[in-house]
C-alpha cells in the first residue's frame, strides 16, 4: 500500500466518522451535555493536529512503514507461517487489539502513565470528540508501542492500515454521546464496544473507569473480567470526567490540557 492510498484512507475514514456520529449525537443524544460545547471540541480537535503533527516530526517511522521494512526483512511471528492472506490479516487485527487493551490497562495501573492519561478522562462530558482527546505525550508512547508490535507480530502493511482505521473510528464510535436501541446495545456490545458500554469507563467512581478498557472488541473485557454492564448511578445520573478535576476552564482549554500531567495526580476518585 503505497502512502497515498495510506493518508487518503485514514482521512476519508476519520472525517466520514467524524460527520455521521456528530449528526447522529444532534439527532438521538444519550445524555444531555455539561460543559460548554465550543470550548471543548475546540481544544479536543485542536489535540488531533497538534498530536499528528509530533507524531510525524517525532517518530522517524510510521507504523505501516514499519510493516513493509519487517516484511522485507522476515520479521515477526506471523512471518514464520504461510497462512491465507485473509487470514493473517484477521490474526494481526485481532492481536493488535488485544495489544491496545494491554496498552489501555497500563496507562490506568502505572503512575507515570496515568497523569498522561488523565487528560483523556478529565473531559468533563463524553461525546464523539473525547474519543481524539489524547495527551501528545501517550500518542507518541502509543506510536512506538504500535512499532514494537509490528516488528513483533510482522503484521502486513494492509493488516496495520485496518487496524489504525478501525482504532480511529471505534473510538470516536464508543465515545460518541449516542442513544442505540437497548436491544441492539446489548446485541453489538457482544463482539463491539457501544457507547453505553464505555461510557462507564469514564465515571468518577475508580470502580467504573478501570472497567470496560477496550476501544473495539469487547472480548478482552469479558475475558479478563474488567467488564462492568452498567454505571451505579445509571447513565443520566452518572459523572463524567475526575472528581479533582472540575473547572471548564482548567480541563477543557489549551494549553492547560497539555499541562494536566504536570500538577494532576489520580485523585480521589470514588469507590
Amino acid at each position: 500500500m503505497s502512502p497515498h492510498a495510506e493518508i487518503t484512507a485514514r482521512l476519508a475514514a476519520f472525517f466520514g466518522v467524524l460527520l455521521v456520529m456528530t449528526l447522529v449525537e444532534l439527532v438521538v443524544p444519550r445524555r444531555k451535555l455539561s460543559a460548554r460545547k465550543a470550548p471543548r471540541w475546540a481544544s479536543n480537535l485542536a489535540l488531533v493536529v497538534i498530536n499528528t503533527l509530533a507524531a510525524r516530526l517525532v517518530i522517524p517511522i510510521t507504523a505501516v512503514a514499519a510493516a513493509l521494512s519487517a516484511e522485507q526483512r522476515g520479521w515477526g511471528l506471523l512471518h514464520l507461517v504461510e497462512w491465507p492472506a485473509w487470514l493473517e490479516t484477521v490474526l494481526a487485527v485481532v492481536a493488535f487489539d488485544l495489544a491496545i487493551y494491554a496498552q489501555h490497562v497500563a496507562f490506568h495501573h502505572v503512575p507515570l502513565l496515568w497523569r498522561v492519561h488523565l487528560v483523556h478522562h478529565a473531559d468533563l462530558d463524553i461525546d464523539v470528540t473525547t474519543g481524539l482527546r489524547f495527551h501528545t505525550f501517550e500518542i507518541l508512547l502509543s506510536a512506538l508501542f504500535k512499532l514494537v508490535v509490528v516488528v513483533i507480530l510482522g503484521p502486513s502493511a494492509l493488516a496495520v492500515v485496518i487496524f489504525e482505521v478501525l482504532l480511529n473510528a471505534t473510538s470516536m464510535f464508543s465515545h460518541s454521546n449516542v442513544r442505540l436501541p437497548l436491544g441492539l446495545d446489548r446485541l453489538l456490545r457482544l463482539v463491539i464496544v457501544t457507547p453505553d458500554m464505555h461510557r462507564v469507563h469514564h465515571s468518577v467512581r475508580r470502580a467504573e473507569t478501570d472497567s470496560n478498557f477496550g476501544f473495539n472488541l469487547s472480548w478482552w473485557d469479558y475475558l479478563f473480567r474488567t467488564y462492568r454492564a452498567q454505571p451505579a448511578d445509571g447513565h443520566d445520573g452518572m459523572t463524567i470526567g475526575l472528581d479533582h478535576l472540575r473547572d471548564e476552564h482548567q480541563v477543557d482549554r489549551l494549553p492547560g490540557i497539555l499541562a494536566l500531567p504536570l500538577r494532576s495526580g489520580r485523585g480521589t476518585i470514588d469507590s
